[in-house]
């Protein structure tokens, strides 16, 4: 006799405490992933949680902490204004002038991902968007925007207002000359769209460097993103990298 099939969701909370750990938990996984897959460049990078209580407040690694490092209890509470109100590290100045704007702009937001990623970065550098040619890079087909400048590092909330803007309401942004920006419904859907876009950049780079590609028709393209675009989907592929990451490096939960 076949035992009962079991099915992977998203949780759901009766308890703010319990629904803060989880955001909290995921956050740390989907950074030490970061670490473990290179985005890291130095103290650049970031991933936010918006607070499910506090809901103007966002949680965010540490300054200049690895991403490999990070614990649950390294990450800080930012308010509205930029304050640290829980932790004991300072903020990422560009962090907050990013994410406050893409969370203020977008209610429907809980986590957004940035991170100068070696592919993210090259595709931002010719100033273009990804191109339907994989079933996987559909999922961001006619849903992820280019914000077609370069004015230095963000440090002020005016050009994250501008970064919210050419989002709108797609789940990912290029950067041009910088890197990517993805968001989700949860840590877990963030997280694997930023993963998967930066592999789609690769890709399309590698492809393109090998002749001409074969583009998916429109229709198609469409359909495939109806099928594989959306925030639930992305939140069950995360799912097999976070029993990676926490089997291999449970101290993350300290």
């Amino acid at each position: 006799m076949v035992s009962e099939l079991i099915y992977r969701l998203p949780p759901t909370f009766d308890d703010v405490a319990d629904e803060r750990r989880h955001r909290k938990e995921r956050l740390t996984s989907a950074l030490r992933l970061f670490g473990k897959f290179g985005f890291e460049e130095g103290v650049a990078g970031h991933i936010t949680a918006r607070d499910p209580e506090l809901t103007d407040h966002f949680w965010v690694n540490p300054f200049g902490m690895s991403f490999k490092h990070i614990r649950v209890s390294d990450l800080i509470l930012v308010d509205h204004e930029g304050q640290v109100v829980e932790g004991r590290y300072p903020v990422n100045q560009a962090a907050f002038a990013i994410h406050s704007q893409v969370h203020q702009a977008r209610p429907d937001v809980v986590a957004a991902a940035h991170s100068h990623s070696v592919h993210g970065r090259a595709l931002s550098a010719l100033g273009e968007l990804l191109e339907p040619i994989t079933q996987d890079v559909c999922a961001f087909y006619e849903d992820h925007a280019l914000f077609d400048d370069y004015t230095g590092v963000v440090n002020d909330t005016e050009e994250g207002k501008r970064i919210a803007a050419a989002l709108g309401g797609h789940k990912a942004v290029i950067l041009r000359n910088h890197g990517l920006l993805t968001v989700g419904d949860s840590v877990d859907a963030a997280a694997w769209w930023f993963i998967t876009m930066e592999r789609s950049c690769q890709v399309q780079l590698l492809a393109k460097a090998a002749g001409r590609v074969v583009h998916i028709e429109h229709d198609n393209a469409a359909l495939t993103r109806e099928q594989i675009g959306n925030d639930l989907v992305a939140w069950i592929n995360y799912q097999p990298l976070y029993d990676q990451i926490t089997r291999e490096q449970p101290d993350l939960f300290d």
